[in-house]
């Protein structure tokens, strides 16, 4: 194993009493790789549509069904929202077998096998690929449910083989400087069961895993290995700064954590080069980046801290935020195998967590947009609204931001509904609180797709999802033909009005990459603007306006409110 020497060094480096017998009988049962034809760096060219299968359309074979949507629209790569055996009492992130699929996705009943399940996912893998869809899905790595069998056997009184796979401890008094991530929610990480105390960082049924154990590390990767020897094509690793406890510290971002990522990276590489491990860490891009590391942790990251800044963005008509964002003073340049991903909502609130959001900017987003008491989320540190709701269900609005999000630094992630303008689902809300016990507002921005009324809506030019579905259809299948989106460098660009004064309310930038440039204008403002052309017009081919329209014989770019357009400029 070429590598080997690699995962003896991080194996140490973490567990530096236990033998490396244990390390070499788990190697042994590995074999090595090869590379396909494919680029490995296939997410960089990728628009990511992320759904929950039963709300989108039920089931596996419903999901099969609609893959013909699917890659019309654009899609190349699905985010599967947690499928695993789960209780459901957070949304599947609360995994209690991480070998199953919950049956009801697969239309199996409880006494399914682990190999009926396989063939029939599969199934599912082979209908994706055949559309030449990637997919990718949720892992939980930090914790688990608390059915999950190894807590069951955890808890036990009587000293067994899973009795350190979580954290105990007779008083809770370790990582008190942990903070409390559920605010309004949970009043402590901390959870008593009979005469001690467990960790947890999310909800109360969701035991933090003790990674200090060789056994979980080993367990967890061999959860991966699972599937991906089935055919996925990565996984994004859920909740990934909280993996390693130290006490005295946050408990977040510690150096064996980033060891743990890198273990997870190699073997994955030595059985499968081109399986995207994916991090998701609410954090500054600063903090962010060392997920990445030096080409040998995950392939990819979320941008949290872009997201809020568009909305802020929008509700200043002002470009400054994204630009400050996107600086290197916030945003560090990443490897060229490395990419950010990017999104404006997903099956979370639109986070405006303290870690990477200032007071300030805090209090301004979400006086702006929280615009019904029931969305606020942890006392004013998220907004649980659909994307059409925080844009006042206002198409061109809608569209204005996807302009961003599409052109901007990185891979796109669409949330699924967003498309045509799915709104915030009550009846799911209150469901799912009848159903779990906690008013857990992020329950609004999930529901289920009516694909009948869809249908209906889509067929009627004047309703407002039709309108919204065409304007983003079209980005969509535009951007995909332009390799400088997801792999070319930014430059900001500052315009001027028909009378030489500067437009603070327009964010213009160019994409270059090799010998293809582009270049974007977005009216943030919610008045017409005219602008000098910087191109001219025969220099530059329109891939695709919005409310934007050329003046001769001065060569003006005029938009209108929220108005944009993509240019392509010609050699």
């Amino acid at each position: 194993m070429t590598n080997k020497s690699i995962l003896v060094k991080y194996w140490q480096t973490l567990y530096p009493e236990t033998l490396l017998t244990r390390l070499e009988e788990f190697l042994s049962g590995l074999t090595p790789g090869v590379a396909s034809d494919e680029a490995q760096d296939w997410y960089k060219d990728a628009t990511v549509y992320a759904l929950y299968v039963e709300l989108f359309n039920n089931n596996f074979d419903g999901l099969i069904d609609k893959m013909d949507y699917l890659q019309d629209l654009g899609i190349t790569c699905l985010w599967l929202l947690p499928i695993l055996d789960s209780p459901m009492r957070d949304a599947g992130f609360d995994i209690k077998n991480y070998d199953r699929i919950r049956p009801d996705l697969l239309g199996m009943s409880e006494s399914a096998s682990k190999e009926e399940q396989a063939i029939a996912f599969k199934g599912f893998l082979k209908a994706a690929h055949n559309h030449h869809i990637k997919v990718i899905f949720d892992v939980a790595i930090n914790h688990t449910s608390d059915q999950n069998p190894w807590f069951i056997e955890s808890q036990k009184t009587t000293p067994n083989s899973f009795s350190d796979y979580y954290i105990w401890r007779d008083q809770p008094d370790k990582y008190l400087e942990a903070r409390l991530l559920f605010k309004g929610i949970e009043d402590s990480n901390w959870e008593k069961l009979g005469d001690r105390y467990y960790f947890h960082r999310f909800f109360s049924f969701q035991p933090d895993l003790n990674y200090r154990n060789p056994e979980v590390l080993l367990a967890m990767t061999r959860n991966l290995l699972y599937w991906q020897e089935m055919g996925a094509d990565g996984f994004r690793a859920d909740a990934i700064p909280y993996l390693w406890k130290e006490d005295h510290t946050s408990c977040e971002n510690l150096d064996n954590t980033h060891v743990i990522v890198k273990f997870f990276r190699a073997v994955l590489d030595y059985v499968k080069p081109g399986t995207l491990l994916l991090a998701e860490a609410c954090q500054q891009p600063k903090e962010v980046v060392k997920y990445l590391g030096s080409g040998d942790e995950c392939h990819a990251a979320y941008h949290f801290p872009l997201m809020p800044m568009m909305f802020k963005a929008i509700a200043m008509q002002n470009g400054t935020p994204i630009k400050q964002t996107l600086s290197s003073e916030v945003t560090p340049e990443i490897n060229e195998e490395n990419q950010w991903m990017t999104f404006l909502r997903v099956h979370d609130e639109l986070s405006l967590e303290l870690v990477y959001v200032s007071e300030e900017d805090r209090q301004y987003i979400h006086s702006r947009y929280c615009l019904d008491p029931k969305w606020d989320f942890r006392l004013g540190e998220g907004i649980s609204a659909r994307l059409s709701e925080l844009m006042q269900r206002n198409p061109d609005k809608i569209a204005l931001s996807y302009s961003l999000m599409l052109t901007l630094t990185g891979t796109p992630v669409i949330y699924y509904g967003d498309e045509f303008g799915k709104l915030n689902d009550e009846t799911y809300y209150n469901e799912q609180i009848r159903l779990t016990g906690k008013d857990d507002t992020r329950f609004l921005v999930r529901g289920r797709i009516d694909w009948d009324q869809l249908e209906a809506d889509l067929s009627d030019e004047n309703n407002f999802h039709f309108r919204v579905f065409e304007l983003i259809f079209g980005m969509l299948n535009n951007r995909k033909k332009q390799k400088a989106f997801g792999r070319g460098d930014t430059q900001f660009v500052d315009l001027q009005n028909h009378e030489g004064h500067d437009c603070p309310g327009v964010l213009a930038y160019y994409r270059t990459y090799h010998k293809e440039q582009l270049l974007i204008i977005n009216n943030l403002s919610d008045k017409l603007i005219k602008l000098k052309n910087p191109i001219p017009e025969k220099d530059m081919a329109i891939l695709f306006p919005k409310g934007m329209r050329v003046e001769d014989p001065d060569n003006q770019i005029v938009l209108e409110p929220y108005g944009f357009v993509w240019f392509l400029v010609l050699e």
